[in-house]
């Protein structure tokens, strides 16, 4: 067996260490101790924050791409109907999502995440967090926002979306809104959800109905706004 590695993050130690594939580079109770001293750290940075709402997309969106203007705008939108909003403040569409909140001066709060690649602050945050580990940042997104926009994006917005609904289907939150803009998109994966999930008896009818797809930013604000 080769060596164990350094570890990349403090995500791949706390779930890769068991096995002898990383280094160890920290005791249990030291990880204890970082995982509530980032949920303190959001606690207490969003406490008065308000109504809110997290936003999800591709860190690869570039800025010359509608799905870019079209995050900027809905987050527009939202912000001058009073809502902060959240992302997890990288670039792509986290930051036009970020840039729109800027656009209405409204919170703009970027939960950023530890990363090996890819992930950098955008320069349109009010509020910048750190967080080492995943699940503390999913907190966040759910905690302290209203309902969810979810734009096309990869393995982490889909991650973001499902957490969400699972979360309301299973009734640990309500009247939870999930909004999925761009039906070319997403129109897939809710043909694939029909047919695999609810015609196999995998989720119950009434589950379909806890997402909205459409291209309509109109729709995407009203379904928000109507808590």
């Amino acid at each position: 067996m080769a060596d164990p590695s350094h570890p990349a993050t403090f995500d791949e130690e706390i779930l890769r260490s068991f096995e002898g594939a990383v280094v160890e580079t920290q005791t249990e109770a030291e990880r204890l101790d970082r995982a509530r001293r980032e949920l303190e750290m959001g606690f207490d940075a969003l406490a008065d924050l308000g109504r809110a709402v997290s936003i999800f997309g591709s860190a690869r969106t570039p800025p010359d791409h509608p799905e870019y203007a079209a995050a900027r705008e809905v987050a527009r939108r939202l912000g001058e109907r009073g809502y902060a909003i959240i992302t997890g403040g990288g670039p792509g569409a986290m930051e036009a999502a970020n840039r729109g909140a800027r656009d209405a001066n409204a919170h703009s709060i970027g939960l950023n995440i530890e990363l090996p690649f890819e992930q950098h602050a955008n320069p349109y945050l009010d509020t910048s967090l750190e967080f080492h580990y995943f699940f503390t940042r999913k907190v966040m997104f759910v905690r302290y926002a209203s309902g969810f926009v979810v734009f096309p994006g990869g393995f982490g917005t889909l991650d973001e979306a499902f957490e969400a609904l699972t979360l309301e289907q299973t009734d640990k939150v309500f009247d939870f809104p999930v909004v999925l803009v761009g039906t070319d998109f997403w129109g897939g994966l809710v043909d694939w959800v029909k047919e695999k999930l609810l015609d196999g008896g995998k989720i119950s009818p009434g589950d379909i109905d806890l997402l909205t797809v459409t291209d309509d930013l109109d729709e995407v604000v009203r379904r928000l706004d109507m808590r």
